[in-house]
This record gives structure tokens, C-alpha cells and sequence, in this order.
């Protein structure tokens, strides 16, 4: 009988040492290993770009908009994750059909296209739409680069990799907002989507020029609907792939929850507004240290117990510090905020990775479609628990850490309920 949260993968990934080097097809061309993480990482990251640079520029776009609800304007964030699951239905399945790299760098035009629409957005509607759009462009690298990096690798060293990456990509919510502040000093909001669409080319070339292709055509899957059908039937009935979505469905719910409200929150709760790119950068960086602890324990202690031990970690510190708050009327001092904060990051930045490695460990046979699976469904049923979240917002720290503590609560549960799964 094993702990609830160990890892079975370990035993797969030992005898797999026989018969394979976690590389399904060493014959492949394959870019220098750093140069393919820090790749992979950046393909992530225009997601993490589209929604963080805008976070100092939210105040002003809703107010070029006349926005009537200040809280309203956290759906520039929440529209932009609905377009990227949206997206995601899609592009997972064209990357099974015609490749990644075709899919990726179509991705990225759709992006482009999207931030010009929203430089000349002429109402609060057309803008909503331009960022719709948006994140169907960014659902492209998002997704298909999971899809790419599950074609060559797989178990514990994919998430080795994953994880790599999450690190690198975290460095990103670190800069992104000082970016957008940065940005704003040289002109009005639209400078951000300048700076989207400058980066967007940069690392579309890069891609263009150095990533091959990893899907060969013998491998690839007819796009009709009775392939995606069964797909889809698949991968539903596959206990571990749909627990460990929902799981990172319920992560995802609170931090894109954090995500829409954070500048509130600095601006209004604490009235650090001019010092939120600071301390957003420094809450964000614990994330980042978690990954990179993660990565180098994960081939050790396995993904399942990390990620459990984080959950749980997560869960208490966030129930505890509600009974706290309860002592400051919701509203604590910045420091216990923060510390919290990065507590709690802390333990987040040990899941990433890990989760969607989980999920995606028995759809490598279809990973384009697997992958479209987690990160679409993640997203979709996160979205309103985000926003949720963000309606919730009463001038006080109380909804957010409730959120955290409530979500993480029934993400341990799931992690049990999944567990007791043999892994396929």
C-alpha cells in the first residue's frame, strides 16, 4: 500500500530506462538542450506577456473606455484566457494534423492581428473582442509547445523539463508589468500592444529559423470529426488525464483570480499603487524559485507527492490565514500580505509543471489533442471561479485568500480521487 500521493511513474520510468532514453524518437534533429528550454519557455510566455504587461495600463483602458464598473475591468484579463481556451479546441488537434510548427506560427499572426485591433479599438466592446482574439492566437504556442516538448519526451524527465521552463516563463510576470509601466512612460496604453507585437516577431523568427519540426508525417492524425470523436472519448475516459485537469482547473481558478484583482488590490487595499510592479515582480519570484526546486526534485521524489505536499501546503496556509484576517477586518498588514503571498506562490509554483505532466503522461500517442484537452477544459472551468473571484473583490484581501484556501481545499481532494487510479 502506498501514501495517497506517491508516485507510481517511478517504476515506468525504471524499466523504461531498458527500453528507451525518455526520448521517443532519438533520431530527431534536436536543438541544444538550454536552447530548447529557453524556447519552449518563451513560446509559453506570450500568455504570461499578453495578461501581465497590461496590468498597469488596466486603469487607464478602462478609463479611455469610460468603463462603468471599476470591477469590470478585469474581463481585459478574463477574456483574453476565454479566447485562449477557445482557441485551444482547435489548434490541438491542427498540430496532430499538420505539424506544430504551421500551427504555432499561424498562432502567432492571429495574435498580431489581434493587438492592432485592440491599438484601434474604438469601444469597450471592440476591445473585449480584439483580446478575444488575442488569446485564440496565443492558444497556439501555449498549447501546441506542450504538445511539442510530450513528442520527445515523457514521465518524470518531461517533467524535469516542464518545470525548466515554468521557471523561465515565471521570470516573465517578474518583468512583464515593469515592462508595461516601462511602456507607459513612452506613450499612452497602446504602447503595450506595441510591445506584444514587437516580442510576438522576435520569437516567431527564433522559432522560424532554429526549432524543427517534431511530428513526423507518418505520425500524423486525419483532422475529421470521427478521429476527434474518439480522441476525445479517450481521453474522457481516462481517470487520470480528466482528474488532474480539473485539479489545474482549480489552481488556474485562483490565480487568474489574483491575476484580474492584484492591481486593486496594491492600488486600493494597501495604496501601494505606485509600487505594485514591485511587489507584484517580488511575489511572482517565489513562483519561480518553486519551479527550480521542483525541477531538481521531481526526478527524485516524483511528481504526484510534490505536488500533493504543495496542495496541501497551500490549503493550510490559506485557511489559517483566513482566521487571521479575521483580526485585521480583512484587511492585514502589507507585510503578512506578502508573506503570505509568497507562501503560498511558493507552493503553486511546485504544481505547474507537474500537473500538466500528469495529465498529458498517458495521451502521448495524442498528445496535440491531449494537450488541447487539459489546457482548454483547465481554463474554461477556471474562468468563472476567477472571475468569481474578481466580483467579489469588497476592498479587502478576505475573497482572494478564502479563494485560495477553498480551491486548493477540493484540488487535494481530487488529487486523492485521482490517485487511486493505475497509471495506463
Amino acid at each position: 500500500m502506498c501514501w495517497p500521493f506517491s508516485d507510481p511513474a517511478h517504476k515506468a520510468d525504471a524499466s523504461s530506462k531498458r527500453k528507451t532514453t525518455h526520448m521517443s524518437k532519438p533520431q530527431k534533429r534536436r536543438l541544444p538542450f538550454p536552447e530548447y528550454v529557453a524556447l519552449v519557455a518563451m513560446l509559453s510566455s506570450i500568455v504570461a506577456m499578453a495578461t501581465d504587461m497590461m496590468l498597469p495600463a488596466l486603469g487607464a483602458i478602462g478609463h479611455a473606455f469610460n468603463v462603468a464598473h471599476e470591477n469590470d475591468v478585469h474581463y481585459i484579463v478574463t477574456v483574453f484566457f476565454f479566447g485562449m481556451a477557445s482557441g485551444q479546441l482547435i489548434v490541438g488537434p491542427l498540430s496532430d494534423t499538420f505539424g506544430r510548427k504551421p500551427v504555432i506560427l499561424a498562432g502567432y499572426v492571429i495574435f498580431v492581428i489581434g493587438c492592432v485591433l485592440s491599438i484601434i479599438a474604438s469601444s469597450w466592446t471592440m476591445m473585449l473582442c480584439a483580446r478575444f482574439l488575442q488569446g485564440v492566437g496565443a492558444s497556439a504556442p501555449r498549447v501546441v509547445a506542450l504538445a511539442l516538448v510530450r513528442d520527445e519526451y515523457e514521465g518524470r524527465k518531461m517533467a524535469q523539463i516542464l518545470s525548466i521552463t515554468s521557471a523561465i516563463f515565471i521570470l516573465v510576470p517578474m518583468i512583464a508589468p515593469a515592462l508595461g509601466q516601462a511602456l507607459l512612460y513612452f506613450g499612452d496604453w497602446s504602447t503595450s500592444f506595441w510591445g506584444l507585437i514587437a516580442l510576438s516577431i522576435v520569437v516567431c523568427i527564433w522559432f522560424f529559423l532554429r526549432q524543427p519540426e517534431t511530428l513526423t508525417i507518418e505520425d500524423r492524425r486525419p483532422f475529421r470529426v470521427g478521429v476527434l470523436a474518439t480522441g476525445l472519448k479517450e481521453i474522457l475516459s481516462t481517470r487520470i488525464a480528466v482528474g488532474y485537469t480539473l485539479t489545474v482547473a482549480l489552481i488556474y481558478g485562483a490565480f487568474i483570480g489574483y491575476l484580474g484583482a492584484a492591481q486593486q488590490i496594491f492600488a486600493e487595499v494597501f495604496d501601494q499603487a505606485a509600487l505594485f510592479v514591485l511587489y507584484f515582480a517580488l511575489t511572482s519570484a517565489a513562483i519561480g524559485v518553486a519551479s527550480l526546486v521542483n525541477a531538481s526534485l521531481v526526478m527524485r521524489f516524483g511528481m504526484r507527492r510534490l505536488t500533493g505536499l504543495a496542495l496541501i501546503g497551500q490549503t493550510t496556509l490559506s485557511l489559517g490565514f483566513c482566521v487571521v484576517l479575521l483580526g485585521y477586518d480583512g484587511v492585514p498588514p502589507l507585510y503578512l500580505f506578502l508573506t503570505w503571498q509568497m507562501c503560498s506562490f511558493f507552493c503553486i509554483g511546485l504544481t505547474f509543471g507537474n500537473l500538466n505532466a500528469l495529465a498529458l503522461e498517458p495521451l502521448g500517442h495524442i498528445a496535440g489533442l491531449g494537450a488541447a484537452f487539459v489546457g482548454s477544459l483547465s481554463i474554461i472551468l477556471s474562468l468563472p471561479l476567477a472571475a468569481l473571484a474578481g466580483a467579489l473583490f469588497d476592498g479587502t484581501v478576505m475573497p482572494l485568500v478564502t479563494s485560495f484556501g477553498g480551491l486548493g481545499f477540493l484540488a487535494c481532494l481530487l488529487m486523492l480521487w485521482t490517485g487511486r487510479a493505475q497509471p495506463d
